[in-house]
């Protein structure tokens, strides 16, 4: 008899794969990212929405993530809020930023231009209110920890409010205060890439260890900086020569995952090349770039993602 039921549960199909979409901040950067997608739906056929069953995101990547899971949009449809009107709009400059100094009294820009278009996109929704579960990082400065917000463990945070915190890049952006009270800085703090949250998170959620993660990165600066000349640098010194971006291009969470979710995981990225390693450089010229990269990586990758995300 043990033999029969050992025979018939093998021959059972194998659970289809819960497919997670990460999406690395990055700023205007992160466009590269939505012009990858595009494509993919072009190859494929499918919504993102449909072809994903979970999206996590980090800064940027948070407002595209949102933009999914809320509201099912299509790729082209989240670049919208990427146009150079939306970006005007988002990055309302603060009446004390003097471009001519490094080091500023107040962050570069307001907050209030990003939560209109926010208000514009998301209303007064919840995380509950999302079509698929989302997920995104945040960092708590009063409290010294990263904070994670997801549609099933904390639904009655505004997806404003998860976006937001998500994406109060310092310097660029004020700290943010949540509506709980909460003080909330950028996720990418913590990490830019979220790939591994996600997986422990979409494994918790579906009781199930057939994950795949597609990450999609926003670039990385690999400009070499003169050890020597780096030794002398104080506080401007490591500022002026891109001390956030060090940071945010970090790559070891993307080795972690590569080493623990070995074939279920499949990173997109690059190195900048001539886009501008600054996080908001809107210009015409810049902007191309960015567009141009992302369809390199559709070269590069389309074939095999389509690979990948097949069950």
């Amino acid at each position: 008899m043990n033999n029969f039921f050992n025979l018939f549960k093998k021959n059972q199909p194998k659970p289809k794969y819960k497919k997670i979409l990460s999406l690395d901040g990055g700023g205007v950067r992160a466009i590269a990212g939505i012009i990858f997608l595009k494509k993919l739906e072009a190859a494929s056929g499918k919504k993102i929405f449909d072809t994903f069953d979970m999206f996590v995101g980090t800064s940027a990547g948070a407002l595209n993530a949102a933009c999914f899971a809320y509201g099912k949009m299509t790729a082209d449809e989240v670049k919208r809020y990427w146009s150079k009107d939306y970006l005007d709009r988002i990055m309302k400059t603060s009446f004390f930023w003097d471009k001519a100094s490094l080091i500023q009294a107040r962050p570069r820009y307001e907050t209030e231009g990003r939560v209109e278009v926010l208000k514009e996109i998301f209303s007064s929704h919840l995380l509950n209110d999302v079509k698929k579960p989302l997920v995104t990082l945040t960092y708590d400065i009063e409290k010294r920890t990263h904070v994670i917000h997801s549609s099933f463990d904390s639904p009655n945070i505004s997806i404003i409010d998860a976006v937001c915190a998500s994406s109060a890049a310092p310097m660029y952006f004020p700290t943010y205060q949540m509506e709980n009270g909460s003080w909330m800085i950028d996720g990418g703090v913590v990490t830019n890439n979220p790939s591994m949250i996600g997986f422990a998170q979409a494994k918790e959620y579906f009781q199930t260890d057939r994950i795949k993660i597609l990450s999609i990165g926003a670039g990385l600066n690999k400009k070499k900086i003169d050890g020597k000349t780096s030794s002398i640098w104080g506080g401007v010194g490591w500022l002026r020569n891109d001390i956030m971006g060090m940071m945010l291009d970090s790559e070891i969470h993307h080795d972690i995952a590569e080493d623990i979710l070995d074939q279920s995981y499949l990173r997109i990225n690059s190195s900048l090349g001539k886009i501008n390693k600054i996080l908001d450089d809107s210009s015409d010229n810049n902007l191309e770039k960015i567009h141009l990269m992302g369809m390199d990586w559709w070269s590069e990758f389309g074939k095999e993602t389509i690979e990948f995300l097949k069950d």
